[in-house]
């Protein structure tokens, strides 16, 4: 689906991305405690070299072996496109408690089946990235159709979830979910690191939300909400993206219009509208006026429905 001046036409695309390595060669056992807390007070910046998505250190924790592990089915749904066959198995979404804890860490699969969800009560941590150009526009996207979750939903610039991996975990002025939102603006929209800096990015908020998507699968986020103000050239991963488009704040609110109205078959992922319904316009006024970081708030975490 995209935008033109008429209204919205259909498309769709396929292709194949490449999968990030692992960067622990012996996976520690899930449902664990961390300790200790990631990172250490002054711990340098870590960067993922991008010929191996490694990062430069292995990672470092103490692991109870008596606690129980789980274990995902040996095989995913028949009709899962094989690329989010492969990404659901493989990527380690990091466990926290609703104080933003970390407990552990699962697979990106059963994190997002509603049964282990309700039955495990499982949280992982997210993350939202609002990116705006020069002109205070916002950039969209569109999820493709081979989303396991919410396909072809319009959503904010990128939404993803940082990886049980070092570079990825520190909690110090959220490095960690700073590094992910770079690495993932790469992976979806093909937005070089370079043009996203990490300093760039200004966390301003937590929001914790539940949300089912077809009846077997949904979220449970604890997702940190990022905005940066950069002019980027996008080129956008079709195996992720369907079609993006930059707005102003009424052209939000024309498509939040058509959304509520069913028109047109527009949908808003609930992550998107709950930012937009609860902070996003009076953040905006930030952005324009150069404000963001008096706009931050990272010491409440948001429950919100």
């Amino acid at each position: 689906m995209s935008f033109s001046d008429g209204g919205f036409s259909c498309k769709s695309t396929t292709a194949a991305m490449s999968l990030p390595s692992r960067l622990l060669a012996k996976p520690i056992p899930r449902f664990l405690p961390l300790s200790p807390p990631y990172p250490s007070s002054g711990r340098p910046l870590l960067v993922l070299n991008p010929a191996t998505n490694r990062a430069s250190s292995s990672l470092s924790a103490r692991v109870s072996l008596t606690t129980p592990v789980t274990t995902v089915g040996d095989t995913a749904d028949a009709a899962m496109d094989a690329v989010q066959r492969r990404l659901m198995f493989e990527d380690e979404c990091i466990l926290v408690d609703e104080n933003d804890h970390v407990v552990g860490h699962e697979s990106k699969y059963n994190c997002h089946l509603m049964e282990k969800i309700e039955s495990g009560n499982l949280l992982h941590r997210a993350f939202s990235v609002f990116l705006f150009n020069s002109k205070y526009e916002l950039l969209l996207q569109q999820r493709s159709a081979a989303k396991v979750t919410f396909p072809l939903v319009w959503t904010n610039t990128c939404c993803s979830h940082p990886l049980y991996r070092e570079s990825e975990l520190i909690d110090e002025n959220a490095l960690g979910v700073r590094n992910a939102a770079q690495r993932k603006l790469l992976d979806e929209l093909g937005i070089p690191a370079i043009d996203v800096p990490v300093d760039q990015f200004v966390p301003l908020g937590r929001m914790l939300y539940k949300a089912p998507s077809d009846g077997k699968w949904g979220e449970h986020e604890l997702d940190y909400l990022l905005f940066i103000v950069r002019d980027v050239g996008a080129h956008p991963n079709p195996d992720e993206v369907a079609d993006i488009r930059y707005v102003n704040r009424e052209q939000l609110k024309e498509l939040l219009r058509k959304a509520d109205a069913g028109e047109e078959g527009l949908k808003l992922s609930p992550w998107f509208r709950l930012v937009v319904d609860n902070f996003l316009f009076k953040w905006w006024d930030h952005v324009e006026k150069g404000t963001l970081n008096e706009a931050a708030d990272m010491k409440t975490i948001h429950k919100l429905a």
